[in-house]
């Protein structure tokens, strides 16, 4: 069913409906690398409506042609303020590429899936394109793809170190991490009269200046310098500190400022933000979205990305797992910003009202499903507090992790006349919820919790991300032991059958991963086919800007010991781990008997291969569907 409203509802995607708002010329021009969706789980729609509403006209130019007459760019002309630039919600490199380099076939920001629509490095490609035709407008670049690489990093697509994404882009401006903030800031300044050089003391900004120019002068901050890059070039063990650096100022509300030389230029970066409080989220939350894709894309197709969440609910930002290989809280930041209940219960009559919605809320969730409300229980702890995750190696003593703010909201939700069933599909923090590990646990909030979940919130099965087995391997990617997945699946075990309920664990891993060798994978294969797990997929480690599994990989080192780390690099060596995986099937048999015979560790072949499947408890879920196929 369509949904018909004016086209005035969206934000303007071409001149003519700039001028049905009213506008002959436009303030901000912002251009994407994804289709323009009006809805709050895109980044452009977010920040062309905090423009708006801070007063000033915006227009959207979503996927222009980087290749032709280069019309796309100028259809707007020269805006009156600057240019935002975004590579879209996926860095474009990992949007364009697996994890083996391979061309991807489709994208899913863009209408009917299509490839092809975006450029590699696409807010490089864009900054570059506007700076010839408009030199002397200013650029600000965010989302993303400007974030994470703000300061040398490491890209593995061209197996090569980039400078700070500024130096290649030529833009003016970088706002890093969630940029309402510093945005609203910037725009309160150029709306008081003060010049776009004049930004330099906004937080949670980076830029450019004369490697002979003073720093802008602000008496709170102090100032970290890191290797310049020409030295991060030369010595991989200086790149690999200067992560550290990065990492541990930006999981700081006192942050320092952070400087880098690039050539004959500085590289400077403002502290961040604190993590927006509840009337801030929901400002961002609460904008006029249209909560749809713009009309222009219904003859193209379904935007995949939007079909994913248009009926979903986001209800808080940021996570504390910092897990070595995930950039969520490299972006996002480690502190949770949570929405009000009120704004969440407002959203979901939102959803309600759409007339394709049947009933079924597809997600109750955010970066990690279960960490709405969870905060430090005294902010004075946390002010002092650098540390990368709050819950590795052990849980912090402050922080307060209860699930009843969860449960709670669930329920009420669940009262909706509207809603039939709302589901949980983000990633649960399953060790959050293992009383062994957790302690936090008084009031009996995690089996409450994880009850309301496995009765009223499951879709068949629930994923969780236990990521490895072997205790060195997920001690580098900043995970618990695999021993309490054992005790989370126990509790989920006897829940499920107290309710008589049918709905399997489907565990996620990594294979790959700086610090895993071959045996740690055949241990792996062994303990999860003990458990009955007969793996269909899993995900090869990809590096991604900004992690500390891809400092380890390109430098071999742990940035925060500067001790040696193996990583597996090699296709054929990444194809090897893949293959325990799947040692229920025959072709992969001499492999995986070689293999562990020059391991000496023919005892865990003997465990894997002796009798076949036949040894495996193959879940009753996997063996319906095997049966289904056969018929």
């Amino acid at each position: 069913m369509s949904i018909e409203r004016p086209i005035t509802d969206w934000l303007p995607l071409t001149k003519k409906e700039l001028e049905k708002r009213g506008f002959e010329e436009v303030d901000v021009v912002l251009i994407s690398g994804d289709a323009y969706v009006d809805h709050p789980a895109f980044g452009t729609a977010v920040v062309g409506r905090i423009i708006e509403d801070e007063g000033f006209s915006v227009a959207i130019v979503a996927q222009p042609n980087w290749k032709d007459d280069l019309r796309d760019f100028k259809k707007f002309g020269k805006p009156k303020r600057f240019f935002g630039v975004t590579g879209g919600c996926m860095d474009s490199m990992v949007n364009h590429y697996t994890a083996n380099k391979r061309l991807r076939s489709t994208d899913a920001y863009t209408p009917g899936g299509a490839a092809g629509f975006r450029p590699d490095y696409a807010t490089v490609v864009y900054a570059k394109i506007l700076k010839e035709l408009y030199p002397d407008v200013p650029i600000l670049i965010g989302g993303i793809e400007a974030s994470l690489r703000r300061v040398t990093h490491y890209d593995y697509w061209a197996d090569k170190l980039f400078p700070s994404i500024l130096e290649d882009s030529g833009a003016d401006l970088l706002v890093y991490g969630m940029g309402d903030q510093p945005l609203r800031e910037v725009l309160q300044l150029l709306k008081k009269g003060v010049p776009f050089k004049g930004l330099s003391t906004v937080k949670q900004v980076a830029f450019l200046m004369e490697e002979n120019e003073p720093l802008p002068k602000n008496k709170n901050w102090n100032t970290v310098e890191m290797a310049s890059h020409e030295d991060c070039l030369e010595d991989k063990l200086k790149y690999a500190a200067n992560f550290k650096i990065v990492e541990v100022e930006s999981n700081k509300w006192q942050a320092n400022r952070i400087t880098q030389k690039i050539g004959d230029k500085t590289l400077v970066i403002n502290p961040p933000y604190k993590t927006m409080v509840e009337k801030e989220i929901d400002e961002s939350f609460d904008l006029p979205y249209t909560r749809l894709p713009h009309p222009k894309y219904k003859k193209r197709g379904a935007i995949p990305a939007y079909d994913m969440i248009k009926f979903s609910i986001n209800m808080h930002r940021g996570c504390f797992g910092g897990c070595s290989f995930c950039t969520i809280s490299a972006h996002q930041g480690k502190f949770i910003a949570s929405r009000s209940e009120k704004s969440i219960l407002e959203e979901v009559d939102k959803v309600v009202a759409h007339p394709d919605f049947k009933g079924y809320i597809s997600d109750l969730g955010g970066p990690s499903a279960n960490m709405y409300r969870m905060q430090g229980k005294d902010e004075a702890i946390c002010a002092k507090c650098s540390s990368p995750s709050c819950i590795h190696p052990v849980i912090c003593s402050n922080l307060d992790t209860s699930h009843k703010p969860m449960t709670e909201l669930y329920k009420k939700v669940d009262a909706h006349p509207g809603v039939k069933k709302a589901f949980v599909g983000s990633g649960i923090r399953y060790d959050l919820l293992v009383d062994d590990f957790n302690k936090n646990n008084s009031d009996g909030n995690h089996d409450e919790y994880i009850e309301q979940v496995v009765t009223r919130h499951i879709s068949g099965r629930l994923k969780v991300a236990p990521e490895h087995t072997s205790d060195n391997t997920l001690k580098m990617m900043r995970k618990p032991s695999f021993k309490y997945f054992h005790k989370f699946k126990q509790k989920y075990d006897e829940i499920s059958a107290k309710h008589n309920l049918n709905q399997p664990l489907i565990p996620y891993f990594i294979s790959s991963h700086p610090g895993c060798e071959d045996e740690d994978m055949a241990n792996l294969a062994v303990e999860t086919k003990d458990m009955g797990f007969q793996l269909e997929q899993v995900q090869d480690f990809t590096p991604t800007p900004m992690t500390v599994a891809t400092v380890i990989y390109y430098s071999g080192v742990h940035p925060y010991t500067l001790r040696p780390h193996r990583t597996v690099k090699d296709k054929e060596e990444k194809l090897n781990q893949r293959r325990f995986f799947f040692w229920y099937k025959r072709e992969n048999h001499s492999f995986i008997r070689k293999s562990l015979q020059k391991a000496k560790r023919m005892d865990l072949a003997e465990k894997l291969l002796d009798g076949n499947t036949s040894n495996s408890r193959v879940p009753t879920w996997l063996e319906e569907k095997r049966k289904k196929g056969r018929k």
